[in-house]
């Protein structure tokens, strides 16, 4: 029965992808012929195999659609949080100073070069 059930967990997991990658790869195609080749002269329009292209493309080159809950800062956020715990409170306060410095909206309110 639990091999059973893990087969049909991932069948429908597969199914489920394939459909959603076929939502997005029709949404970039209507997107795609709806707006760009209407407001630029020289594009033409797509089918849906080459929308489902650039949709592939795009997430090679820009590295999107992560899926991962904590996304691609999770591990560098994680990373902050030890060293944050590893300090001293002077230590603390000193990155809390030169972030107000930096960024001017963490401050009280008050100029704090004066």
């Amino acid at each position: 029965m639990n091999k059973q059930f893990w087969i049909k967990k991932i069948i429908g997991f597969t199914l489920l992808a394939l459909v959603i990658a076929g939502a997005l790869g029709y949404v970039v195609m209507l997107l795609w012929n709806q707006v760009l080749a209407v407001v630029i002269s020289g594009v033409s329009l797509i089918s849906f195999w080459q929308a489902l292209g650039l949709l592939l493309l795009s997430k090679i080159l820009f590295g999107g659609f992560s899926g991962r809950c904590g996304g691609k800062g999770g591990h560098w956020k994680n990373e902050m949080k030890e060293k944050w715990q590893g300090m001293t409170p002077e230590e603390r306060e000193k990155i809390k100073q030169e972030w107000r410095n930096r960024c001017r909206m963490w401050g009280t309110g008050t100029d704090q070069d004066a």
